[in-house]
């Protein structure tokens, strides 16, 4: 951890910081050194853009443990913000590449780590961007091999579309390992017929087995949020469940049958489906009980639902809705 000497007589890795203050151990960041960057760069935690950095080396590095990173990964990290996590995964001799928002914080990135970590300079790359547009590694702007695992430290707002979107973009990624608030972890790991089971739990579990990996507590971050943080961790099916169109049929109708989580999957269905006749056909195809609810359906029988959507589409026997939460990127706003 940072602490204050009287006698400074080790030299600083970082001229931005204070009189006194000794840089933490390894090139990681501290509180001081957070805030003394945050400083310089004349930055202000905003809720708009979900920031709230950690400042605590054994957190970061527990987080990369979980993730499993080792040296020779290659890493994709969202939302470095200041390079406290970026500084703890390139500390294992992995390769990151980094996607920020903020042009400012992206621009001073590679600066914090030719500061505390020279050697690892040429590991790593930042991209300025939001990260819910990406549509695949030519989008990373660098000449590397596809990422394997994501690590990151999602900001609280946009953690399920930014995980979804990096889920659908990136095939390669065999391993993620994502730091969220606890309510999303909760929602992303639920079990069918739990209170916090919904449209994360079955689009997460499309790709993946899903589970949290940990809790998180509030006094690690600068400014310390108003809410939990826990861990959570997918790891991607060895195959996929299906191709791109089941991919998005199955989205489709579980977003209509959670959009009314109290009613039988008969009602909620019959509007979208063109009629009461179409929701139960569509139902009797996929051997589902048009008694059901959403809410207690498994992914499995969601994907039974995503094929009987499609065959009888074909057949137009039910209409095909040009919805725009189900064009390209229906998923990404769950």
């Amino acid at each position: 951890m940072t602490r204050l000497s009287k006698n400074a007589s080790v030299s600083r890795l970082d001229p931005k910081l204070p009189e006194g203050a000794i840089p933490s151990d390894f090139g990681l960041l501290g509180p001081i050194e957070v805030k003394a960057i945050a400083d310089a760069l004349r930055i202000r935690p905003t809720k708009v853009l979900g920031q709230n950095f950690v400042h605590d080396a054994g957190t970061v590095r527990r987080i990369v443990r979980s993730g499993g990173v080792q040296a020779g990964d290659e890493v994709v990290e969202v939302g470095p913000g200041l390079g406290s996590l970026t500084l703890a995964i390139l500390e294992t001799g992995a390769r990151v590449r980094a996607v920020e928002i903020d042009p400012v914080l992206a621009t001073a990135l590679p600066e914090t780590v030719r500061a505390r970590m020279p050697e690892a300079a040429e590991r790593f790359h930042v991209v300025t961007r939001d990260a819910t547009t990406l549509t695949g590694v030519e989008d990373l702007g660098v000449d590397w091999p596809a990422p394997k695992k994501l690590v990151a430290n999602l900001p609280y707002n946009v953690a399920v579309p930014v995980l979804l979107t990096m889920l659908d973009s990136f095939p390669s990624l065999t391993d993620l390992l994502v730091m969220v608030q606890s309510e999303v972890a909760d929602r992303l790991a639920a079990a069918p017929g739990s209170r916090t089971y919904g449209v994360p739990s079955v689009k997460a579990s499309w790709y993946g087995t899903v589970e949290r990996a940990g809790t998180i507590g509030r006094t690690v971050f600068w400014p310390v949020p108003n809410v939990d943080s826990a861990l959570v961790r997918i790891s991607r099916l060895s195959e996929p469940r299906g191709d791109e169109a089941l991919r998005r049929a199955t989205f489709e109708v579980c977003d209509i049958a959670f959009g009314q989580r109290r009613k039988t999957l008969r009602a909620a269905l019959k509007n979208w489906a063109g009629s009461p006749q179409g929701s139960s056909l569509l139902l009797e195809r996929a051997e589902i009980d048009p008694s059901r609810r959403g809410e207690t359906l498994t992914v499995d029988e969601f994907l039974a639902l995503g094929r009987a959507l499609l065959d009888l589409r074909a057949a137009e026997l039910i209409p095909c809705r040009l919805d725009p939460r189900h064009a390209h990127s229906e998923d990404k706003n769950a």
